[in-house]
């Protein structure tokens, strides 16, 4: 079996376990602890799949974050006008 079917399979296992749960939370009430507990664990269950199938081999490239170019150019140095060197203080005062 390759992972894409692997994947498909326990999505749908979880399909099945979500309509299971809810009939759960039908039958005994969604205000017990225990069964938020197995809501909450089938929640993070889903995201993990989601997870795995962004990563997975074949089922597409992971997502890259977006690259900032940053300009070779110098800063105009009007910026560092009344400015303060860290841990130096302001240039024309001395530390106390």
């Amino acid at each position: 079996m390759s992972v894409h079917d692997d994947l498909t399979s326990v999505q749908r296992c979880l399909d099945d376990l979500f309509r299971s749960v809810g009939r759960l939370e039908q039958q005994l009430g969604s205000g017990g602890l225990e069964i938020r507990r197995v809501r909450a664990d089938a929640d993070h269950l889903r995201e993990s799949v989601a997870l795995l199938r962004e990563v997975a081999p074949g089922l597409g490239q992971p997502r890259r974050p977006d690259l900032v170019t940053i300009s070779d150019t110098p800063y105009d140095i009007s910026l560092w006008t009344d400015s303060d060197d860290e841990g130096l203080g302001a240039r024309d005062r001395h530390a106390p």
